[in-house]
């Protein structure tokens, strides 16, 4: 049974996602004829990294047109013991905090590393989101107090432009267009020269901006609701299982597009993918197991590596797997993971990429603190028509 909510009056849309909403997130569909992703970890990448380093929370992860991986992590969540060397005196032969963006080829080799904290007076207090655009500018957000903006930087980490600013007093205003609510996804439409930026932590919206000169171009909340509609309050906690929430709730926290052109946004916290065209016109929604509570089930979403982007690669961090969705009509496919931190486990799955060839790389939050490389179990599985 397809659990997508068609175009149609928003009052069609709950009563028809109340009543197909619950089915078929609990069950996995079989999907043999559409050639399934399956995936096994790779065990020991990435290579230890150089200079007594150590990895932080994984705030962003994306894939650039190289297929090298990019990981937006915050050197500021490790905590004393882990940063051992860097106590005064020494506690301990390891370590020190790494610099935030940190780039990796596909062998699991650190390229290059920069930025953080104190490198310029723009960075964000939580290290949030990451993209690599077409002309290899590197795009980073951040969801702490005070972080309103996103940060466009050059391959080796010259600040090229600010949209949005830092702001530590200002409320909840999806209106304001001049400041981001702790933004926490971007994509980059190259051909378009556009930015798309899941906002985010404190809004609840998505924003899109010239992505040459920064300038606003449009913006919407769920449903495709006009940002003069989106209230400025913040949600209660989600009940779980009601009907649908006619706004976002925070965060929201993903914004990518397929190649056929429309926009899958995570609005994590109620457990769905709603699907827009680039315009902000509503299309239809996807819900990922409606009954998780706490931190929501669509925390990212990656495309499959075939040609058509089949399926959809979901994960959740609360339920600690990647659900494999059909991304014709939202039903689950497959999934793997577990809860724990064994390789292949996940502790709060968060971000994550996938490379032309089809490897899956993901980062982990709270005390996980680490990124781990999945490769497809069976190379010709998603097929020939790469």
């Amino acid at each position: 049974m397809s659990r997508s909510i068609l175009r149609g009056g928003l009052g069609r849309r709950a009563l028809a996602s109340a009543i197909l909403g619950v089915v078929a997130g609990a069950f996995a569909v079989p999907s043999s004829a559409q050639q399934v992703p399956a995936f096994e970890v790779v065990p020991g990448w990435p290579k230890q990294l150089p200079n007594n380093w150590i990895m932080g929370q994984v705030g962003g992860m994306a894939v650039d047109r190289h297929n090298h991986i990019w990981v937006n992590q915050r050197p500021r969540s490790n905590t004393a013991d882990e940063l051992g060397a860097a106590q005064t005196p020494p506690r301990s032969q390891c370590c020190f905090a790494a610099p935030s963006v940190m780039e990796f080829d596909q062998e699991g080799n650190l390229i290059q590393a920069w930025g953080g904290p104190g490198t310029i007076p723009q960075w964000p207090n939580s290290e949030h989101g990451i993209w690599v655009d077409g002309s290899d500018n590197v795009w980073i957000g951040g969801n702490g107090a005070g972080d309103r903006a996103v940060l466009k930087f050059t391959r080796t980490g010259q600040l090229l432009m600010v949209i949005g600013q830092a702001n530590n007093t200002s409320p909840q205003n999806n209106q304001n267009t001049a400041l981001l609510g702790q933004p926490a996804g971007i994509e980059v439409d190259d051909a378009a020269n556009e930015v798309y930026i899941a906002d985010g932590y404190l809004n609840k919206r998505v924003v899109v901006y010239d992505s040459n000169t920064g300038v606003f171009k449009r913006g919407w909340g769920a449903y495709g609701q006009a940002l003069a509609a989106i209230d400025n309050t913040t949600p209660v906690a989600y009940p779980g299982g009601t009907i649908p929430d006619p706004q976002f709730r925070n965060p929201v926290h993903c914004a990518h597009l397929s190649k056929d052109g429309l926009l899958y946004v995570c609005d994590r916290v109620n457990d769905r993918i709603q699907v827009f065209t680039r315009q902000g016109a509503f299309v239809k929604e996807f819900f990922v197991r409606p009954s998780t509570l706490g931190n929501g089930s669509v925390w990212t979403i990656n495309f499959s590596s075939d040609r058509q982007q089949r399926h959809l690669l979901v994960a959740d961090g609360e339920n600690n797997v990647v659900w494999v969705l059909n991304r014709s009509d939202g039903t689950v496919a497959s999934s793997f993971g577990h809860n724990g931190r064994n390789a292949g486990f996940f502790h709060w799955v968060h971000q994550a990429g996938v490379t032309t060839d089809g490897n899956y790389y993901t980062g982990e939050v709270d005390t996980s603190k680490r990124v781990q490389k999945f490769r497809p179990k069976d190379e010709g599985r998603e097929g020939g028509d790469r």
